[in-house]
């Protein structure tokens, strides 16, 4: 018997302003029990320190991905002709506690990683990513991380706290969720609290690809690198849309000037092909600061290219 897979609903069977308001207008899902991927939102910003906002990012990426098409012209990859794809909805947070929250992502990722499942989440503010890789430690052990944005979030506390959106990846290397020489970050840049911010990245072994690095080039040959430091290990792709110059995606909390363009960013991500990867997220979508929808729409793609990047996808022929 030939396996029947999710199928997004085209636009020549519903208008695309009309039809479920779900990722890339796929099914929705309770249970993913029988999915191999899962789209899920998590709508949370208490963990932010500029702008909030996130909170209304996986509605509003889900509201642009509706233009997206089944095939990836570009790449090849036909992702719902082999996996069964569908949209589990939002993970229902504690929107006034932001330890019960995370608390509440962790016990929900719990869930996807037992049914064999890779997420790909759309947040929501970056603190959210330290329970999904506890929960995938659970599962994985230690995993590389490929980190996209603007800036380390390696802070040891923010006023006072020791989880927030800036703080999310020094917590996760110290209980050991992390492969630090698999750790590569990329798109740094901005201001600093002091002249050695990102030297604590160095000194636990990463590779930090500051946004200047990339100006004027394709990051396809940083890709190539990045593929052959991480080999077959199970490695997390985190995207942190502030990555991207706010000429092309203003739509964020924490915006800085002189950072990766949106071909660049479709790079990165294409460039994870052949890699074990085991789950990804897109974050810091703010739609309140997002006037023409640019943002939540890049957003929307390059989750799409996650989803074209991930084992098992087969190639259009």
């Amino acid at each position: 018997m030939v396996k029947k897979y999710n199928q997004p609903l085209g636009g020549n069977e519903m208008p695309r302003f009309g039809g479920p308001g779900t990722m890339l207008r796929l099914p929705a899902a309770t249970d993913a029990a029988e999915l191999e991927v899962c789209f899920v939102g998590i709508p949370l910003d208490i963990g932010t320190s500029n702008r909030s906002g996130a909170r209304h990012g996986p509605r509003q990426i889900r509201n642009e991905s509706a233009l997206i098409r089944p095939y990836n012209m570009a790449t090849g990859a036909a992702p719902f002709d082999s996996l069964q794809v569908a949209d589990l909805g939002d993970v229902p947070i504690n929107t006034f506690n932001l330890k019960k929250s995370i608390a509440i992502i962790e016990k929900y990722y719990n869930g996807i990683m037992q049914s064999d499942c890779i997420p790909l989440t759309l947040g929501g503010d970056h603190s959210i990513v330290l329970p999904l890789l506890r929960a995938i430690g659970k599962k994985h052990g230690p995993v590389g991380l490929i980190h996209v944005d603007a800036h380390a979030d390696i802070n040891d506390k923010m006023f006072g706290e020791k989880i927030t959106h800036g703080t999310w990846l020094r917590r996760s290397l110290q209980e050991g969720l992390l492969t630090s020489s698999k750790v590569i970050q990329i798109g740094l840049r901005g201001s600093g609290y002091s002249a050695n911010d990102f030297d604590w990245s160095r000194q636990q072994g990463f590779r930090l690809v500051t946004a200047a690095e990339c100006w004027y080039k394709s990051l396809q040959p940083l890709m190539n690198e990045v593929k052959k430091q991480i080999g077959d290990s199970p490695v997390y792709l985190s995207f942190d849309i502030d990555g991207i110059d706010p000429a092309f995606a203003p739509g964020t909390g924490t915006p800085e000037t002189g950072g990766l363009t949106s071909v660049q960013a479709l790079e990165i991500v294409r460039g994870c092909r052949q890699l074990n990867i085991v789950g990804t997220d897109l974050v810091e979508v703010s739609p309140p600061y997002d006037q023409s929808g640019n943002t939540a729409l890049l957003a929307a793609n390059l989750l799409f290219e996650m989803l074209c990047v991930l084992p098992g996808v087969e190639q259009i022929t």
